[in-house]
Parts: C-alpha cells; structure tokens; sequence
C-alpha cells in the first residue's frame, strides 16, 4: 500500500463550462476525503464554485476573460467552437508549470488532468520530467476512435464506413482544421522550454498521459482498439459537490400545481440560444404541455413566458429530474448521465463538441431523439417530444437505464482505479 505520510499532491485541472468543472470538483473532493492532498487548478471563473467546494485551489485566466469567451456567439459553432476555446487558453499554457515550480524540490506531485489540458500538463514536465499525468474522458468522441466513430460534428458517419475511410476523415479534420489552429501557438510555448515541436495535436493529447480512463460507462461507450493504453474503464461522475439541494420553493409549488413540466436548457455556459427557447414556447403550446426553462442568462429568453412556463437559473438535476416528463438539452455528458439516472425521455438538440456523439449513444439506447440545433423547428421540435412523451418502447428504455445507474458500485470502485493510475498502485 502507499505510505500516507508519502502521498504526492495531486494537481487536478481542467477547463471549460460547469460540465468540464463540477466532475473533477467532485473527484477533488473524493480524493480529499481518503486522505491525500489536492489543488484545484481552475479557470479564475470558477473560483467562487471550487471555493464553495472546500478545495484548495488556484487560478488561471480572469473573469473578463473567460466571460469575453461565453459572449462569442462562435463558442456554439460546430466549426468556430474549438478555435474559441483554444485561443482563450493559450495564454495560460505556462500556468501549471508556474505552480508547480513554486512547489518544494521534495514536494511529489501527480496530475489529473482533464484532456484539453494536456499540452499544459506536459510543459509542467519541463520542470518535472518525472511528472506522471492521468486523463479523465467525460466523454467517449473526444478519444477520437475510427472504430467507433458516430458522427463528424453534425456529419452522422454510417456503420458501413470503412474504418480506412473513417481514418481518412480524422487525418481530414486534424491536419485541414485543428492542427493549423493549434500547432503554431502551442508549439511557441514548447519552445520557450526547448521541448521539440509537436507535429499532431491530438496525438499529442492522446499519447502524453500515462494513463487515461473513462468517466463513463462501459454501456455508453466500450473500450475500441484504437484507444490509448492503458486505458480504465469508468462511470458517470456526479456533478453534485455538496449535500443533497433542495428545489427553490416557487419551483416546488409549480411542479405541485400541475402535471408534470418539460425542462428545457442549452446548457450553463450557452447564452446564444434565443431561438432555441422561443421555439421551445412555441412547441410546449402546441403541445399543450407545461414547460421549465432553466438558464442562468435571462436576456435569451422571450420577452414574456405564459404561466404555464418558469423559469430559473439554476437547478439541482438530481433533485428535478426525476419529478418532470422529459428534458430537451444540449447534449452536454453531464445533463445526459442525470437524465439517464432520472429515468426520463431526452430531446437532444446539439450545437458543438462531444453533444453530436452523445445525442446519438443516448438515441441508441433507446431513450432519445436528436435534433440538430441547425435544424431546429417548432414542428420537428413539437413532433419529437409527442413521440417521447407516449411510446411505450422508449418509457421501457427509460425504466431499465434507470435502474441500470442505480445499483453501480459507484464512486468507491472509480476511486479505486484513479488512484491506481495515479500512483501506480496495481
């Protein structure tokens, strides 16, 4: 067994929305609790969220910066996102190394790190060779398998694609697309360390760690061939990091004053969706359903919703979910594990990212639809959710993955695997 006494600190970083951040808070937390020492490296967005947690932590970037990300309508554009997201990060790439030289010569350390943050992770091993890095994958599309690959962005790729064409696809994307935005600027970086250039950036993210591990289910996404070594097989994280939340009480009377609500959200971060929520008004009216739009960005959305609409800024999934009819989401890997875990219908309306892929592991499962953000109508909106809302096959579906998510050895099992990769334990 480890010697407590010995245990590295264990520098854990990750990046994005409140779906990259809460399920790292809450191994964070985990992690805490069996004894050994942690620092959060976050976004100087979130430190009001990981202060709330009771974890030691440090920053990078400000507010305004991150916020001047959230307000570029191009963060929800299939092809514009990534460039959004890589830009707002180069200027930190220098900022776990910054930490961990400020460290003791005799303090150890490890990383937990989440994949977009990689190539940050290895400029720290200019000041710790011996670094060990491990990767946490929220979700399966961004280990960028031929074998398994569902879709290309919104491009659905058909089950009778030769993987050499799927191969071919990736080498497309890489080289014609997230090479020339990323390679120049990370590349300086390297340099300022004299480390070599790097000729692929997702090779080089795949390849760095020396271990990765999935936070997700082996039903939601098996192991492929093409995926790096070792590699551990996970679970869904919760994104709850603190005691149980109980629903706001005007949230509570509504849900008590009727049947129950459709929730509706594009996620924490997305505060471009105006068209999403007045087509959603228009299609619970159609319907003749009641409605719950949950969004901390008011301004998106109509200038007056009808009683039979609420909205709130935030709240606790976990509390919700299980007392409304269906959610229509984003297809973010968090709000689909809850909806899983509540045992209800999705609409899955993706813009960017990982949420093509998700949409369609979830369709396959057979508790959802999808529906393309690009493609969005009251109609298709409105013929969808009648569908979820009375097929007998999809409220089976729904039933068994709830119960399926319930009886899992949970987060004891997973910590055991984190730490193992961690420190080497097995």
């Amino acid at each position: 067994m480890f010697n407590q006494s010995q245990k590295p600190l264990v520098i854990i970083t990750t990046s994005g929305t409140a779906g990259d951040l809460l399920p790292f808070v809450r191994l964070g937390q985990c992690l805490l609790e069996r004894g050994h020492r942690v620092m959060m490296l976050i976004p100087g967005f979130h430190d009001a969220t990981v202060q709330a947690s009771g974890l030691p932590f440090q920053t990078f970037g400000t507010h305004e910066e991150f916020q001047a990300q959230l307000n570029d309508p191009d963060l929800w554009d299939e092809r514009k996102g990534w460039g959004v997201v890589w830009k707002g990060l180069v200027p930190h790439l220098n900022a776990m190394c910054q930490l961990i030289e400020r460290l003791p010569a005799e303090q150890s350390c490890v990383v937990l790190c989440h994949p977009i943050l990689v190539p940050m992770a290895a400029l720290a091993r200019a000041a710790r060779p011996d670094l060990r890095i491990v990767c946490p994958y929220l979700a399966p599309s961004n280990l960028c398998s031929s074998h398994d690959m569902l879709t290309a962005g919104s491009l659905r790729i058909p089950s009778w694609i030769p993987i050499s064409w799927r191969q071919a696809l990736w080498r497309l994307i890489h080289k014609g697309w997230i090479d020339p935005l990323t390679l120049p600027s990370l590349n300086a970086a390297r340099g300022q360390h004299k480390l070599p250039p790097v000729r692929h950036f997702f090779e080089h993210m795949l390849t760095v760690p020396d271990a990765s591990l999935g936070l997700f289910p082996s039903w939601f996404a098996t192991v492929q061939l093409d995926w790096p070594q070792p590699f551990t097989e996970g679970d869904f994280v919760s994104a709850r990091i603190s005691s149980p939340a109980a629903l706001s009480p005007e949230l509570e009377r509504f849900l008590s004053d009727g049947t129950a609500p459709i929730v509706f959200t594009p996620g924490t971060g997305h505060q471009h969706a105006a068209r999403y929520f007045n087509v959603a008004a228009n299609a619970l009216k159609q319907l003749g359903r009641r409605g719950l739009f949950i969004t901390p960005h008011a301004a998106q959305l109509p200038d007056s919703l009808p009683s039979d609409i609420m909205w709130q800024p935030h709240a606790p999934f976990d509390a919700l979910l299980p007392r409304v009819a269906a959610i229509v989401h984003h297809g973010g890997i968090g709000t689909t594990a809850e909806a899983f875990r509540a045992g209800i219908p999705q609409l899955i309306v993706p813009f960017a990212y990982d949420q093509f892929d998700n949409g369609l592991r979830a369709k396959r499962l057979g508790v959802a639809k999808v529906l393309l953000a690009k493609r969005l109508t009251t109609t298709r909106m409105q013929k969808r959710l009648a569908y979820l809302l009375t097929s007998r096959d999809v409220a089976r579906a729904c039933s068994t993955l709830g119960k399926k998510c319930t009886p899992k050895p949970g987060l004891p099992w997973l910590l055991d695997c984190i730490e193992e990769a961690l420190f080497q334990t097995s």
